[in-house]
């Protein structure tokens, strides 16, 4: 059976998140990914085959090491998906503190 993989059910999971943390400012082997958590090895080869099946996370192999990298291109598309809604709320935070600045308690 083969599955379509959402980006956003990719990073919904807080262990791929994490990974994406750790391969953010360096690659890293599967090896070296998993030895930062405490779950099975094939659990976090699962989480490194669903970023990758997003392209979220890319690889290179260098010798008989495979070696995964963030892919900067899908996440700056997340990114823009989510900046709409940060600026909503960020206009919104905004115009409360106005508000709030304004405010003088009646007694």
């Amino acid at each position: 059976m083969n599955l379509r993989r959402d980006v956003f059910q990719a990073i919904a999971d807080p262990t791929r998140r994490a990974i994406l943390l750790l391969v953010a400012t360096q690659s890293m082997t599967a090896g070296a990914i998993a030895a930062n958590f405490d779950t099975a090895r094939p659990t976090v080869s699962k989480h490194l085959q669903i970023l990758s099946e997003c392209e979220l996370l890319g690889s290179e192999q260098n010798g008989r090491e495979i070696y995964y990298h963030i892919n900067a291109t899908k996440m700056k598309e997340v990114a823009d998906f989510i900046e709409p809604f940060r600026k909503m709320w960020d206009d919104r935070f905004n115009k409360l503190e106005d508000i709030m600045k304004n405010y003088k308690p009646t007694k």
